[in-house]
């Protein structure tokens, strides 16, 4: 449950969600991407100054907001890489060819060291959980969104592959003006994505924000001292 969250990213910038377990981060990420799951019985959500409340997650994507899921579906019968020239289509407004597409994927596929083979496997069907981290960040590297909010991306990784993530997620970032909102409950990956803007979520609201300091002074003293 969400209370009147007030939050406003900075274009351009990389925003960090740190909370306790239960405190709402996943489903603040869920509420902004309009899942309709989710009753939102008040507020707004502005995006470039467009009121994104009353539209849905297709219409928002168009908009450039995209989400990784913390738990990624398998989805049998549809292949990596029919899904990614789909959304990439539709995303861009183009029609390529699905031999033209793959040769655009296998670049940014060196990126996340994935080997080729990927693209002939039925969407996250048999992925470790690693494997399916990386599939969603090589969505945002395909979509390249204006708002990339990116929940727990880092979560069950070894530190080779955080450091994979993080680079991918920087090299996206480098050239254009994408805004991240990146939710974790850990600082490893701060330390190869830098943060610029730093919020703690405790119980449902927004309690305290910082720069990238807060988070140091987060792991090093916990929730506790942090109160409503």
């Amino acid at each position: 449950i969400l209370k009147k969250v007030d939050l406003i990213l900075q274009k351009g910038k990389v925003h960090v969600i740190m909370g306790p377990n239960g405190s709402g981060k996943s489903t603040l990420a869920q509420v902004i991407m309009g899942n309709p799951s989710y009753i939102v019985d008040g507020g707004k959500i502005i995006f470039d100054s467009v009121d994104l409340s009353g539209k849905d997650s297709f219409k928002r994507s168009q908009y450039g907001l995209f989400l990784s899921f913390q738990y990624p579906p398998e989805i049998p019968g549809v292949s990596v890489s029919g899904y990614l020239r789909t959304i990439y289509n539709k995303r861009f407004n183009q029609k390529l060819s699905p031999i033209k597409f793959r040769e655009i994927l296998k670049e940014k596929m060196k990126l996340l060291k994935m080997d080729e083979s990927f693209l002939d496997r039925y969407l996250n069907e048999g992925f470790s959980g690693g494997e399916k981290k990386k599939m969603e960040i090589l969505q945002l590297l395909v979509l390249m969104p204006k708002l990339a909010i990116l929940d727990e991306v880092d979560s069950g990784l070894d530190i080779d592959s955080i450091k994979l993530v993080s680079d991918a997620v920087n090299y996206a970032k480098k050239d254009s003006d994408m805004t991240i909102l990146l939710i974790t409950h850990y600082t490893r990956i701060l330390k190869y994505v830098k943060p610029d803007i730093v919020f703690i979520q405790k119980d449902g609201k927004i309690i305290q924000q910082g720069d990238a300091d807060l988070a140091l002074e987060l792991e090093e003293k916990g929730y506790a001292p942090f109160g409503d």
